[in-house]
């Protein structure tokens, strides 16, 4: 992240006006929607309201250590090898395509972009543009204080192009689009919204009204008939997939991946995961309330890969693979990189590929259109079959 002091106002959190603001304007919602808000609507704002919503605001979000005043830390953020061992395959993409053009949708703290470009440099396959579509202005001032050393190779895009022909990436992404929420009873289903508490709950006699749950009668159901227990929660994803969808009406020839953490249908909608699976990130610390210190932190929950796989078939793309990050990048050289990696660096990296960490946890996906090829990446311990 581009910073110039571990002090600067600009990572200052939503306190104060800032964040009164954000509850006003949430308030406003759901007045307006007569005392409910869906909850796909309320992390829409609680995210990316303009100027509030917490990748929208001034907030530092990426960082390894709490200590740097960061909520979270990604992968590429983790080790530089992340976008080395990538760039393999988006070199291999690129020339199955012959383009030589790059996209990438939420670029975080501009991490990533920097080290493919360097590794495809460096590989001899350099890009002529790489474009950056990212909600947060905010974000896209720190990527381009990051990315300036390569001039005009790299472009912000305000809108989609009608037509994309090269490689689309999103890391961490999909996990960041608003979901909606499923409450079961043990008979009936409900959506799970958000009110503003009427006082009635509230121990505080002077505190502000707090956003509470509350759950509609709806026709809304999971995308798959599991044996759901009485109160459980679960999420389903329609916006992810009409993205998904969105790209697919985009993408003349090419190959877009997408790496994040999530499940295919039949392990997303285990009984055993009752509780569903959003949560929120606040200083390198988990929770599973997004109605309180709404601004300051991320709400997320995990894919379904089987949903946005489906979406895309269903919109002309052909999945070409899915596996574990592990593997992935195991696939695409990473032993050979730690190989040649200093000790504290092996070590950082170890966690891209370890089973309890992000090896197994995080999945990576792939789609192609107009391009035939074997992708590296999917060499050995394709999953495309659990889909």
């Amino acid at each position: 992240m581009a910073r110039t002091s571990d002090t600067t106002p600009d990572d200052a959190g939503p306190t104060g006006s800032v964040a009164s603001d954000l509850d006003g304007v949430i308030r406003q919602a759901i007045a307006e929607r007569g005392g409910w808000l869906a909850f796909d609507a309320f992390m829409a704002l609680a995210l990316y309201q303009p100027g509030l919503g917490y990748y929208a605001n001034h907030r530092r979000k990426f960082g390894s250590m709490p200590s740097s005043g960061s909520d979270f830390v990604t992968a590429p953020e983790l080790s530089p090898l992340f976008a080395r061992a990538l760039a393999v395959q988006v070199a291999q993409a690129l020339g199955a395509g012959g383009s030589a053009r790059l996209m990438e949708f939420g670029a975080g703290s501009g991490a990533l972009a920097a080290g493919l470009i360097d590794a495809l440099d460096a590989a001899g396959v350099p890009l002529e543009q790489y474009a950056i579509v990212d909600l947060s202005g905010t974000l896209r001032q720190r990527q381009q204080a990051r990315l300036a050393r390569f001039g005009d190779r790299v472009q912000w895009l305000d809108a989609l192009p009608l037509a994309f022909d090269g490689v689309v990436l999103g890391n961490e992404l999909l996990d960041a689009m608003p979901v909606q929420l499923l409450a079961f009873d043990g008979q009936d289903w409900f959506e799970r919204g958000v009110a503003v508490d009427d006082g009635s709950t509230n121990p505080a006699p002077n505190a502000a009204p707090r956003f509470v749950w509350q759950d509609r009668p709806t026709l809304l159901r999971p995308p798959l008939d599991a044996a759901f227990v009485p109160g459980s929660v679960t999420e389903i994803h329609p916006q992810a997939e009409a993205f998904i969808a969105t790209l697919a009406s985009m993408l003349r020839r090419g190959v877009a991946i997408f790496i994040d953490y999530g499940f295919p249908e039949a392990e997303f909608y285990l009984p055993q995961r009752h509780g569903g699976t959003l949560m929120c990130h606040q200083a390198h610390r988990a929770d599973a309330d997004p109605l309180v210190d709404v601004g300051a932190k991320d709400i997320t929950a995990h894919v379904n890969f089987s949903g946005i796989a489906l979406a895309g078939q269903n919109a002309g793309l052909e999945v070409i693979g899915y596996t574990s990050q592990a593997r992935f990048l195991i696939n695409c050289g990473l032993v050979d990189l730690l190989e040649a990696a200093s000790l504290a660096e092996r070590a950082m990296a170890q966690k891209l590929i370890n089973e309890h960490e992000m090896g197994e946890l995080f999945k990576v996906i792939a789609f192609s259109c107009g391009v035939q090829f074997d992708p590296l990446g999917f060499a050995q311990g394709d999953r495309t079959h659990r889909l």
